[in-house]
């Protein structure tokens, strides 16, 4: 069963932190290109100082990243920047947003405490693969806060939506103003709402609820899911006479329903640079063995031919310094020559045939080469990866449609892991809205 508990959360002071849209920030992950220094001259207090502090010249095993994070909530929380619920909350979390035509959707979820369960219960539900370095970042902070501030962005079975509409009845539908209302730093045209529930006959009611629910699907955040089991561990080492509902066996989980109609997923584009085996023709004459190849006039009409084959498996968009072209994938059988024994619905990924046929069988790429990031970038959007192949910067570009919320369960239930960067959930779940303290001495 799914076990979920609400917490007392630690939280920004709106005392003293009057725009909250300061502190906050996009997930640890996406801090780069320079986001890391904008979040830092927003606030002395930005959450960024904590999940992804800077490096200093000096740094050693007294003083680092990680005991600054440490020193940083010790000292918010001592100045007042950061104070605790007095009761146990669940949060409700809206995230509103456009989408491409325009339309305006909300994605509704809720943030709790979820009890860890190790994948083979069938509980929760991993989609794609993981990496060790990351893991190695995220427990050393974990052990050096003995805190969680990062969301894991999961996705629970309800077709009927009642735990929303369970929550409903005491934010939106009330009436109740949210008690937070901001926009993010980099996600600038999403709006993010939270409410605190702390009403128990509404919590009795969405626990209940929750505890007939199986096969939950991790959407965002698998390191650290598999971070935390690891930290559970060591803390179960350490403290083995520590009770069930010690907050180490916990982790701070936003749960979002998979029949939400804001579930939006976006593609992410593969943009291949320094690579040198094949030039443009030579790599068209291969792809011709297995693809239809069809040359279009510009970048608007990929685009239009990407959209109008939305759902077929095998479509993908290439650009080149030579010109742009729409790949039909001729025979999905070699699919399964290249990879036997995997399931259907992970063969007709698009994902899987552009790294397991394109990247790897014709360009020679190999798995660690790629897990490296040696020749690749990985691109929510394509326009900066369009700019450096006319500049020459790049070799090629492929675009990707994005993956449907069905193949995700079917590869799932299926007990197979996409590859890497198969999915880009939209809007990211922000950090700093409420953290989970999970020291030794906590319980939920």
């Amino acid at each position: 069963m799914t076990s979920i508990k609400p917490f007392r959360g630690i939280r920004y002071n709106p005392e003293r932190i009057k725009d909250l849209s300061t502190v906050v920030s996009q997930p640890y992950d996406r801090v780069r290109y320079g986001l890391q220094d904008e979040y830092y001259a927003l606030s002395d207090y930005n959450i960024v100082r904590i999940i992804k502090g800077k490096a200093l010249e000096g740094d050693n095993e007294e003083n680092n990243v990680y005991t600054r994070a440490r020193d940083f909530i010790t000292r918010w929380q001592q100045e007042g920047v950061l104070s605790r619920e007095d009761r146990p909350a669940l949060y409700v979390y809206h995230q509103q947003f456009s989408l491409p035509n325009g339309k305006t959707v909300t994605r509704k979820a809720f943030i709790c405490a979820f009890e860890l369960a190790a994948f083979d219960k069938g509980i929760v539900l991993p989609h794609e693969r993981t990496l060790s370095g990351p893991k190695v970042d995220r427990l050393n902070l974990t052990r050096a806060t003995e805190t969680y501030f990062g969301n894991i962005f999961m996705l629970y079975p309800d077709p009927e939506n009642r735990v929303d509409a369970l929550l409903a009845a005491v934010t939106t539908d009330s009436g109740r103003e949210p008690e937070v209302d901001i926009r993010e730093l980099h996600e600038k045209d999403v709006r993010q709402m939270l409410w605190v529930v702390t009403e128990p006959q509404v919590i009795e009611a969405v626990v209940a609820e929750m505890a007939l629910k199986r096969s939950l699907i991790i959407a965002d955040g698998h390191h650290r899911y598999e971070t935390a089991l690891n930290y559970r561990a060591e803390q179960r080492e350490k403290y083995p006479d520590a009770p069930a509902d010690a907050g180490f066996n916990y982790r701070l989980v936003t749960l979002v329903s998979m029949s939400n109609p804001g579930l939006t997923i976006l593609p992410t584009h593969r943009l291949i640079f320094d690579y040198d085996k094949l030039n443009a023709q030579e790599l068209l004459e291969k792809v011709g063995r297995f693809f239809a190849v069809e040359q279009v006039a510009d970048r608007p009409a990929l685009g239009a031919k990407m959209e109008a084959t939305l759902g077929e498996p095998g479509r993908i968009g290439l650009a080149t310094a030579e010109g742009f072209y729409f790949l039909t994938l001729q025979d999905l059988t070699i699919m399964e020559q290249l990879t036997p024994g995997r399931a259907t619905a992970w063969h007709k990924l698009d994902v899987s045939i552009l790294h397991e046929l394109l990247l790897e069988h014709v360009m020679g790429l190999t798995k660690t080469s790629i897990e490296r990031k040696e020749n690749i970038n990985y691109l929510r959007e394509p326009d900066m990866g369009y700019e450096q192949i006319a500049n020459g910067e790049a070799q090629f570009l492929f675009v990707l449609n994005p993956t449907r919320m069905e193949q995700v369960m079917a590869c799932t239930q299926a007990g197979e892991k996409m590859p890497q960067k198969s999915t880009d959930f939209y809007p990211k779940v922000i950090t700093g809205l409420t953290v989970l303290p999970v020291g030794p001495e906590e319980r939920l």
